[in-house]
């Protein structure tokens, strides 16, 4: 069995919360129920698009998303997600 081993974001909070630099939000619930809300409305896949795409970025990206544990249509609609938002980073 192998052992967990974080990443540099999840080890970076880890210790953040190690030195309780978390609080908590004064209406947790309704927090919680807004957080639901964006997920949902971000998540929701309603247009099915075709494309063409060479073999070579195909396969990398098959590979990429497997190394992260996610169908690699999943990593496309992501890549997409973020570089409409503009969020996406060289």
């Amino acid at each position: 069995m192998r052992k967990f081993k974080p990443d540099n974001y999840e080890q970076n909070l880890i210790e953040s919360l190690e030195r309780d630099e978390w609080k908590s939000v004064p209406d947790l619930e309704d927090e919680i129920i807004k957080a639901r809300q964006i997920a949902e409305n971000t998540t929701a896949k309603d247009e099915k698009i075709t494309i063409r795409i060479s073999g070579r970025d195909l396969e990398l990206l098959k590979s990429q998303a497997m190394e992260e544990g996610i169908p690699y249509q999943t990593k496309v609609t992501s890549i997409l997600h973020k570089y409409v938002t503009g969020k996406l980073k060289e």
